[in-house]
């Protein structure tokens, strides 16, 4: 198992794998709406460009030469996916793929938070990363979400 920083020609990999995860684990806590406005954040030509900006950087975990995992981050520290793929759920790559972004936070001395806007599913998981609410469940374009914080100092 090895964590990697993705590349452009990695990206469409990446997006497909959130894609299937988001439909079989998050998109039965969304509306129509809330599954449309994810389906446009996750678009190809969307994030491509935000990646050759340097808006996004993606993180993979590989296992056999197989993508089972994705975080990416807007900036150094806000979260913005993390996917893992069914098959490897429960078996720390989500926390691995969290510790790289964390490590790349620590290593720049303005960043003393991680945020994230957590989907219902993944409430559990971050707050076993450590995080805590910073407020209530909101929802935006149909997407329901709890913005919360990881404090590094």
């Amino acid at each position: 198992m090895g964590i990697i920083k993705l590349k452009k020609m990695d990206l469409q990999n990446a997006l497909d794998l959130v894609w299937i995860v988001f439909l079989e684990f998050e998109a039965p806590d969304y509306s129509v709406q809330g599954i449309e406005e994810f389906k446009k954040f996750i678009s190809y030509n969307s994030m491509m460009k935000q990646f050759e900006r340097g808006e996004i950087t993606f993180w993979g975990c590989i296992v056999n030469n197989e993508l089972t995992g994705v975080i990416a981050t807007r900036g150094r520290n806000h979260i913005c996916l993390l996917f893992v793929n069914k098959e490897y759920h429960r078996q720390g790559i989500g926390k691995r793929l969290f510790h790289t972004v964390l490590e790349e936070c620590k290593s720049n001395s303005n960043c003393n938070t991680i945020t994230v806007n957590s989907s219902p599913y993944a409430i559990e998981v971050y707050h076993r990363l450590g995080f805590v609410d910073l407020d209530q469940e909101q929802t935006v374009n149909g997407l329901r979400f709890t913005p919360m914080s990881y404090s590094i100092i």
